[in-house]
């Protein structure tokens, strides 16, 4: 019956077809991130530049982003995503062809093609909002994310399965299975259904955006989302290679990364019934302090116990952070100035994320795995301060309108 109820509601439904693309982009995702800086350190000559194509991923979508934003607007969601998905098909045959003839500069291009795709992609938590009532909205991103539980269960068991599925090709398969696995999505896509905005929307721009910037719920949602995004990148793209140095094998690696997508999605099945209960500042902080744990856990030693919880925990707090500005960033546009705010926001994001991935390679190259996680502390110190901060002008607020 409840099924039934949420297959009628084209809202809700609209968030299963969601969750499930994220389910399966995320099983493709966690593949890659087990993957790609293997496949860097083995095809690069200079081995400080096995985080490069990831970096060049980021960078993409960071690119992506604004024009992406915008695109969807003028022609709605579902176009937008399918070619996102299409990016990914085109990504992973490109990286089974650049690991077949070893060519560094083909994975980057490959890597590119899922920095297109990875920008769509993020784009789902901000269309499961579009049509949600606005008490659904925090459960709406939140449940679309926990699709990403299924990614983590599935996506590291993938990853081991297809390592060896090209031979002589190692890695290569990998790369076939996120071909497939965009395939699907591409064709679950083709259900949703999210009205495009109208002439009148799209002619009506609101408010200039540097006035939508100045709000203080806009800088402290992107505050947080950003640098929740590029501290989990940073320490994330240098684990495989941190566990390669440290004597573990792949199926290790992919079990950790498998529990940090897991630590990542998991919370999503309650981050939205929080915010509604807490607020959204106080879960924000809670990731910042989760990721503080995180990093400081990975700092502390460099057992399988370590890195496995250490992500564990990177991941429950990039959810926190991310659920949590996402959610508060809805608070800072009106549905004519959604695309523009949404695709600045994530211009922002993945901007630092890209910073993140290009020095990840070679600042655990250069120094090591302690200062890929101390280089990331003080930003979590600048979340705290920017939730205290949003805190405290809410309180003035409050008064003065009192």
């Amino acid at each position: 019956m409840a099924l039934s109820r949420w297959l009628h509601d084209t809202s809700r439904r609209n968030v299963l077809l969601l969750a499930s693309c994220q389910a399966l982009s995320g099983s493709g995702n966690t593949v890659l991130i087990a993957a790609a800086a293997l496949v860097g350190q083995m095809l690069a000559d200079d081995k400080s530049l096995a985080t490069l194509p990831l970096a060049f991923q980021w960078t993409t979508t960071m690119l992506v982003t604004i024009p992406a934003s915008h695109f969807m607007a003028r022609f709605g969601r579902r176009l937008g995503l399918s070619l996102g998905a299409c990016a990914s098909i085109t990504g992973g045959a490109l990286g089974v062809v650049s690991v077949m003839i070893a060519s560094f500069e083909l994975f980057i291009l490959a890597c590119m093609c899922q920095g297109v795709a990875q920008c769509f992609i993020q784009f789902y938590r901000f269309a499961a909002a579009d049509t949600a009532a606005e008490d659904f909205k925090s459960r709406a991103i939140s449940l679309v994310l926990a699709g990403g539980v299924v990614a983590a269960l599935l996506g590291g068991q993938l990853a081991k399965a297809s390592i060896e599925l090209l031979l002589p090709y190692l890695y290569a398969g990998c790369y076939l299975m996120v071909m497939l696995l965009g395939a699907c999505v591409l064709v679950i896509l083709q259900g949703l259904r999210i009205p495009r905005l109208t002439l009148e929307q799209r002619s009506t721009r609101g408010r200039p955006l540097h006035v939508i910037a100045r709000q203080p719920v806009f800088i402290v949602a992107v505050l947080s989302a950003a640098l929740a995004y590029a501290s989990m990148i940073l320490v994330m793209t240098a684990t495989p290679l941190a566990m390669a140095g440290c004597g573990f094998g792949f199926a290790d690696t992919a079990t950790v990364i498998q529990a940090h997508i897991l630590g990542m999605y998991l919370p999503s099945f309650i981050t939205g019934n929080l915010i509604n209960r807490f607020g959204t500042l106080p879960i924000i902080a809670l990731g910042a302090v989760l990721l503080a744990l995180a990093l400081s856990t990975n700092i502390a030693g460099i057992t399988f116990v370590n890195f496995w919880v250490g992500l564990l925990l990177l991941g429950f707090g990039w959810n926190f952070c991310f659920v949590g500005g996402t959610t508060l960033l809805t608070e800072a546009y009106t549905i004519e100035e959604r695309a523009k705010c949404q695709g600045v926001n994530d211009f922002i994001v993945f901007s630092t994320t890209a910073l993140a991935a290009f020095g990840s390679g070679a600042l655990y190259e250069g120094i090591g795995w302690g200062a890929v996680n101390g280089g990331a502390l003080p930003a979590m110190g600048l979340v705290l301060l920017g939730v205290a901060w949003m805190v405290l002008y809410r309180r003035r607020r409050a008064v003065g309108e009192a």
